[in-house]
């Protein structure tokens, strides 16, 4: 419908408003904050931020056409290799954990993962809208908040007592684990790439 409004606050301001409403009406104030806290970051992680994947499908871009799947695919390509230098580099050159109790990712590890992001954010810029150091420069950004939701991620399980999301993948868990970075990063990369490359009706 091309309602960008009432897409983006949907989530984040309607339902966050209703919910407690709802929670409240049942007349249970024992753990009340804890369990609306909890539904809403469950939506925000499977359902607000996930929904920015495929959105990228609807943008209007110069020059892409019909083909903004390769959007996704530089989103998700750039996300995952800074994630996967970054867990490559980290453990041997990085000196300085920024979150030692939560995450073994270290400062010059992220340092590491998201200069590398840039730098194949810059070789694939040719499938995106965004110019050479453009293309850089929204990897590194991509790359750099994925970190941070990976981090946010792992504190959210240490709270709840698991190591992983699932156990779909024998060794490496869910989904959510192999692609919490990239659910992260979606949003800021939607709306980035919405405001200074979206093509908007006169």
């Amino acid at each position: 419908m091309g309602w960008h409004g009432i897409y983006t606050v949907f989530i984040p301001v309607y339902v966050f408003l209703l919910l407690p409403v709802i929670s409240a009406l049942r007349g249970q104030p024992e753990r009340f904050l804890i369990r609306v806290a909890e539904t809403q970051w469950g939506l925000m992680i499977c359902v607000f931020c996930l929904s920015h994947v495929p959105a990228l499908l609807a943008l209007d871009l110069p020059g892409t056409g019909d083909r903004n799947v390769l959007v996704i695919a530089f989103l998700v390509i750039v996300v995952q290799s800074g994630d996967l230098l970054e867990y490559f580099f980290g453990p041997r050159i990085g000196r300085h954990k920024i979150a030692p109790s939560l995450s073994p990712k270290t400062i010059e590890g992220m340092a590491c993962g998201i200069l590398c992001a840039a730098l194949i954010g810059a070789g694939l810029s040719w499938i995106t809208p965004f110019g050479l150091l453009a293309a850089a420069a929204m990897a590194a950004m991509a790359s750099a908040v994925g970190m941070a939701g990976g981090i946010v991620f792992a504190a959210i399980k240490r709270d709840r007592g698991v190591r992983d999301w699932s156990h779909l993948i024998p060794g490496q868990g869910g989904v959510l684990d192999q692609l919490d970075a990239v659910l992260f990063a979606a949003p800021i990369f939607y709306h980035v790439t919405r405001f200074y490359w979206g093509i908007y009706p006169v």
